[in-house]
């Protein structure tokens, strides 16, 4: 599952930060948004307690909220040395090298990608495929003729059903220059009820690039499931190379050390 190459490196727990008008917000299935917090404290919060990257996505989209986020992420790079992610309105190029600029170690992008797929080959010129995420908004939306579960990419915040097909489209991606997916179930985003592990699981398979597996954590244990390698005869479990955390960290109710603590408890592989 996923690239042998990566299989032994640590797994990596990231808080991502849904930036709205320069505050940290989180909803349900992208819906009903709650105020989180300032940012750039959580920012410091969670490197003091060992996250391995940051995600900062800007969740407005529009010229003025993305200088507001490009601002904090500079504040953020100037005393966070751990990677930093940032999406939401990144439709050129020239919006990458924006967010490069401010202190962004890569770029993700969703809806501009969907709507002009060369724009990933354009940015993996630009700065490199590590540079580059694929961030996928999936949803469920039935079963293909076999049977199996079938799930489409969604744009603009999770609004549109574009109709295609998620896993065509992050191998397609990859194909073009993208060397992460920042995989986000729509489905399961906010309720904790655990990641969607068959749709991790069929991308991971599908892909030879990390995969971040994103939306649902809600305890200990569901993070382990979607990070650890499958056992024999053993619980479901997924294999991802980072998990993506957001309402569990930013409302208190765990730390990363605590993640971490139990990732390692059950034979993970963490950076301390």
């Amino acid at each position: 599952m996923g690239d042998a190459g990566y299989g032994t490196l640590a797994k990596r727990i990231i808080p991502c930060l849904d930036v709205d008008d320069g505050r940290v917000v989180k909803g349900v299935k992208f819906q009903g948004l709650q105020d989180a917090g300032d940012p750039v404290e959580l920012a410091r919060l969670y490197n003091r307690e060992g996250a391995d990257e940051l995600s900062f996505l800007d969740i407005g989209a529009s010229y003025k909220s993305r200088a507001t986020l490009l601002e904090v992420v500079r504040q953020v790079a100037a005393e966070v040395f751990i990677p930093l992610c940032v999406g939401g309105g990144i439709r050129q190029v020239a919006d990458m090298r924006e967010a490069m600029n401010a202190g962004a170690d890569k770029v993700a992008v969703c809806t501009a990608a969907l709507q002009n797929p060369e724009l990933l080959r354009d940015m993996a010129r630009a700065y490199g495929s590590q540079c580059v995420v694929l961030s996928l908004d999936a949803k469920r939306v039935g079963e293909d003729p076999e049977g199996r579960p079938q799930w489409h990419a969604f744009s603009q915040g999770g609004r549109i059903d574009t109709g295609i097909d998620a896993i065509a489209w992050a191998c397609k991606a990859v194909e073009l220059g993208a060397g992460e997916i920042l995989l986000n179930s729509i489905d399961a985003d906010g309720t904790g009820s655990g990641y969607d592990l068959p749709l991790t699981k069929r991308i991971l398979e599908a892909v030879p690039v990390p995969v971040i597996a994103s939306g649902g954590a809600g305890t200990l244990e569901q993070i382990a499931q979607v990070l650890l390698a499958p056992q024999e005869g053993g619980e479901d479990r997924a294999d991802a190379d980072a998990a993506l955390v957001a309402s569990l960290l930013h409302f208190g109710k765990r730390s990363i050390p605590e993640i971490k603590a139990y990732i390692a408890s059950q034979g993970g592989c963490v950076r301390w």
